[in-house]
């Protein structure tokens, strides 16, 4: 929106107040404009940037005039708004990335992980179907990584008994999970 669109608009707005003090603020308000945009512009050295500061700068001070105290200096409040207003913008501007063809924002992007809950959840519903003994011997081999012979010993059984156990339960979870 153009200062000039900014300033009409908020002439008449202020035109509307019915106090006195905001119809004074408000003429004070549109006097200071000008010192407002040759300090913008010295600090930004870019007339966009400038005019976008010095409506910030008015939008800032419209929004904050009860806070304003009657009998200071309006200019030197309206300085320090703009000013601080120029430095926040430019602390963020530094922390920003420039990223105009958007190739980094595109790496920052996770997919969805919907799916994958839905496959571990389902996998866990399957492995608590197993029988008791099975689940015990999958888990100590598959998850643990334990040889046959350390789990048999674990479990206080023969390894060919931990073998079977195991196929069968890896057997029965594909089936389960439709991998069969």
């Amino acid at each position: 929106m153009p200062l000039g669109l900014v300033l009409r608009r908020l002439s008449q707005v202020l035109d509307a107040a019915e106090s006195r003090a905001e119809r004074r603020f408000t003429s004070e308000l549109v006097g200071v404009v000008p010192d407002l945009r040759r300090f913008a512009l010295s600090l930004t050295r870019n007339a966009t940037e400038s005019e976008d500061l010095v409506q910030f700068t008015l939008l800032k001070a419209w929004e904050f005039r009860v806070k304003f105290e009657p009998g200071t200096r309006l200019k030197a409040w309206l300085f320090t708004i703009l000013r601080n207003g120029y430095l926040n913008a430019r602390i963020k501007r530094r922390r920003e990335v420039p990223d105009p063809a958007g190739s980094y924002a595109a790496g920052l992007c996770s997919l969805a992980d919907q799916e994958h809950r839905l496959d571990v959840r389902d996998m866990q519903v399957a492995l608590g179907r197993l029988d008791p003994a099975q689940r015990e011997a999958l888990l100590l081999v598959a998850v643990e990584d334990l040889s046959y012979e350390a789990a048999a010993a674990r479990i206080g059984c023969p390894p060919g008994t931990v073998k079977s156990r195991v196929s069968r339960a890896r057997n029965r979870l594909a089936a389960e999970l439709g991998e069969a």
